[in-house]
This record gives structure tokens, sequence and C-alpha cells, in this order.
């Protein structure tokens, strides 16, 4: 434990088409849909900073370079800001500004999955512990996720996978966990299942598209098999580590939202809203105007 390297870099993987939000992410990438007033990836990378990340590591595809133009510096866009005295906005850009150095970028060329995705960052990650983000997950808490797991890590010293509850009638359709013994404050993970069928699955808690992972993850996927959906899986990989390394999991206890999804994004959108001091007491009323004003038959299944 003494020699055990600290999680500094996070590999954020947003080469995906955005294909469920057509005709909207045909120009523009969906982790660059705003959630409120902030690109989708903005809160993903706010969070894994939180949580004393130092390199951001993006894996990319065609059409995302106004990924690598948000994180860059925009001079005519703070020269203006100067010049016109709006200098609360201008920190609070500055803030959100990675420094020099802290972020790469690499393709990952053809759409070959998560696992691929992440072998793609092999070189930058180097032989070191690292975070993964999946993009379209976005959390809420006071506390992010992933400071919460580089703790579990610093405790443990070995992979962490983030989990939280699920109904278990649908626990079929996400990867699922076993839970062994509590240890610090998380757990010892004892299988991983994707997509269990309908009864089978070991537990009710679902992995949410946080992780930390040793650098051997690295290797297994290098000679890894395609799988489900005819791509690399990185849940097949992980089963191979399992076998030579522990796995842990962080019982995540805030929201999770699935911006992949429109639903999860609109949820997403109301959810930010409502929690931001200078906007939850006009939106609640907005809402609840909204709600009020449905026709009777388009006001069925909705709880008001």
């Amino acid at each position: 434990m003494d020699s055990m390297k600290r999680v500094r870099k996070a590999v954020f993987p947003v080469a995906g088409l955005g294909t469920r939000f057509l005709p909207a992410t045909k120009a523009i990438p969906k982790e660059m849909l705003t959630v409120v007033d902030r690109p989708v990836i903005q809160y993903v990378v706010d969070e894994a900073r939180e949580a004393g990340i130092e390199h951001f590591i993006f894996v990319t595809g065609r059409n995302k370079a106004v990924i690598e133009d948000h994180f860059d510096v925009q001079f005519e866009l703070y020269d203006t800001l100067a010049q016109r005295g709006k200098d609360d906005q201008l920190a609070r850009l500055q803030r959100l500004q990675p420094g020099p150095g802290q972020t790469s970028f690499t393709r990952q060329q053809v759409p070959l999955g998560l696992g691929h995705a992440v072998w793609c960052a092999r070189e930058l990650v180097g032989d070191e512990p690292f975070a993964l983000l999946l993009p379209d997950m976005i959390m809420q808490s006071e506390k992010s996720c992933m400071k919460d797991m580089v703790e579990l890590y610093q405790e443990t010293g070995n992979n962490i996978i983030a989990v939280q509850e699920c109904d278990p009638a649908e626990a079929h359709k996400y990867g699922i966990v076993g839970r062994g013994e509590d240890t610090h404050h998380g757990f010892r993970i004892t299988e991983m299942v994707e997509k269990p069928k309908t009864g089978s699955a070991p537990s009710n808690l679902y992995i949410n598209g946080r992780y930390i992972l040793q650098p051997e993850i690295f290797k297994i996927l290098e000679g890894q098999e395609k799988g489900a959906g005819n791509e690399i899986q990185l849940t097949d990989a992980m089963l191979k580590l399992e076998k030579q390394q522990p796995f842990y999991g962080y019982h995540y206890q805030g929201r999770t939202f699935d911006c992949g999804s429109p639903e999860g994004f609109v949820e997403a959108n109301v959810a930010f809203a409502l929690w931001r001091s200078d906007m939850n007491h006009s939106m609640a009323g907005v809402i609840r105007t909204l709600l009020d004003e449905l026709k009777p038959s388009e006001r069925h299944g909705v709880a008001l």
C-alpha cells in the first residue's frame, strides 16, 4: 500500500454517434448538449476534477472537434468579456478551464465498443491506475461519486466500480454485480453479469458508469474477443481481470441521469434546474403550471 500509485488520470469515451438524439446530434456531439447551461461533458469533467484528477483523456471520433475547442482557451471571448466588464462570467469560465497539458485527445476511429475505446487510451494512461467516466451518465450529489471512489481506492488499492440500486424487475437491462463482505466504505464484488436473464441477477446493484481500473486491463483488452453486439466489451475484460485482482463496489447514494436517452436528458435538465438556488423557485412554478394545463387525457398516469 505504501507504493500504491495515485489516481491522476481519467478517461472519457466520447466517440459515440448519439443516434437517439437525431437530428440534434447531426452536427453537434451529444456530449455538448446542454443541461441547463453547461454541456453534459462539463459535468463529468467537473466530477473528475473534484476527485483530484489532473489529466483528462478524451477518446473521440469524427466530428468531435468541438469538444476539444470547448476545453481550450477562447481568446476572443475572454477578451470581449474583460472589455465589457463581465468579470463574473470570465472568472467562471477560467475556473472551468483545464490547465496547459491537462487534456489529451485520441481517436477511436472504428466503433468497436467501450472496451475498445478504453484500450485506445492505453498510451496516454501508461502504467497507472485510472478513472473511467462514461459521459452519458451525470451525477447529482453533494460530494462527487468519483471523489468517494478515489477514497475507497486509497483504502483498498484495487479496482473500484460504482453501483446503485435499480428495480429488481429492471435488472436484466444492466450490468449487475454480486455483493460480498463489506470493507471500509465499500464491499467486495463477488461476480459481474452483463444483462442477466430475468430472475437470475445476483443483486439489484447496477454498474452506473464510474470505474477505477488498474492498467493491467489494457493487456486483457488487447486480446479481447468481440462479445455482445459484436463489440469488445469492457465487462468481459473486467471478468478476466477479476481472476487476478480484487474488485470492490462503491454504493453510490446520489442521483444518476442517463443523458444518452431523451427521457434521462430531460429529467437531468429539470433536476439540475430545481437544484439551483437561482432557478428552483421559478422552475417549480413553471412545472406546476404545465402539469395543471395538461388535458385530462394527457394527465393520465402523471402524478401531480
